[in-house]
């Protein structure tokens, strides 16, 4: 049985990973050992429930590093560091919070920590293990409707007052975006930039650059176009995907929030009509019991990390072409505001 060391109790670590942790711990107790998670945060207590440690040595001596699970909850400009740290007290199997890295070269330098230590890495995107993911792969796979053709996510939330008071995202793409990312890999497989547009955020007299809204055209491999769209100062919340097929067009509507774990999905078929269906789809403590599960077997493999090895690429991508920008797009920027 494993436990469970989470380092980072902000947001992530207190509100998300920790709730969704006990409900996964209620109805699985033979993956989770028993007794309470530690909790490791120098700016921070911990949660209730939650055992608080001093140090990241503290947590090793309290509980063998070799059967920990550690939930790296850090802003994502912190990655490589703590990583290092925790390797080298015996740490060796981490769920780091999305994204992955801010940039290639904090990309390369977790590659090369992973290699040296044999880490087993795993990120903390639950909408690879939502339900309503899950029906759209399957969909996808039978080819019941022929060859997708377009995939498209919306992602639209009001998001001021937490990005007011934190700096740990630095572009609107790093907040929302990787979830979308991960899901339109694992359907429609690698892809190029095509392009992509970041917007600023104005409230009350305040602009932040570059984290209002953030919009990426991708053309896979196989074919498929994908539009992503996060706009972190829309009034309402959204997230919403389509694909589009030969002979469909299914709609899925990811929940919201934590106050409803309830998805639906609309089936609009050539010939055939329209089916709409709604289901329970609480996708992280779902992930959470696959993700212990995956952690409980000796094999190495590398689970989906790829895929978001390919989402930093995609998301690096795409910053480098926002961030060529002309004397006129400054200008209009700025008279918009």
């Amino acid at each position: 049985m494993l436990h469970t060391l989470i380092v980072g109790l902000g947001r992530s670590g207190r509100e998300l990973h920790a709730p969704s942790l006990a409900k996964a711990r209620a109805t699985a107790r033979g993956l989770f050992a028993p007794g309470p998670v530690m909790g490791h945060d120098p700016f921070r207590a911990g949660a209730e429930g939650m055992t608080s440690v001093a140090s990241l040595e503290e947590a090793a001596r309290r509980r063998p590093p070799r059967s920990t699970v550690v939930h790296l909850c850090t802003p994502p400009h912190l990655r490589a560091e703590p990583l290092e740290r925790l390797a080298r007290l015996g740490y060796r199997m981490v769920v780091v919070e999305k994204p992955l890295a801010l940039d290639l070269a904090e990309l390369a330098a977790i590659a090369r920590l992973r290699r040296r230590w044999g880490l087993r890495l795993t990120v903390a995107t639950p909408w690879t293990a939502s339900a309503l993911s899950a029906r759209l792969l399957a969909v996808h796979r039978s080819a019941e409707f022929g060859r997708l053709r377009t995939l498209t996510v919306l992602q639209h939330k009001p998001r001021f007052t937490r990005t007011l008071e934190s700096s740990g995202h630095p572009t609107a793409f790093d907040v929302e975006v990787p979830h979308a990312l991960a899901v339109a890999i694992a359907l429609a497989g690698d892809a190029e930039v095509a392009a992509a547009e970041l917007d600023d955020m104005a409230v009350d007299g305040i602009r932040l650059p570059r984290l209002g809204a953030a919009r990426m055209d991708l053309v896979h491999h196989t074919g498929v176009l994908t539009r992503i769209e996060s706009d972190l100062t829309a009034p309402l919340r959204e997230r919403r995907i389509a694909l589009e097929f030969d002979g469909a067009v299914l709609t899925g509507h990811y929940p919201c929030s934590d106050a409803d774990h309830t998805a639906q999905l609309t089936v609009a078929a050539r010939g055939r009509g329209t089916t709409r269906s709604v289901f329970t789809d609480d996708a992280l403590t779902a992930f959470w019991h696959r993700c212990y599960a995956r952690y409980a077997r000796p094999c190495r493999d590398l689970g989906d990390l790829p895929v978001h090895v390919e989402a930093v690429r995609l998301l690096a991508e795409a910053k480098g072409l926002c961030a060529v920008r002309t004397p006129e797009q400054e200008v209009e920027r700025a008279v918009g505001a």
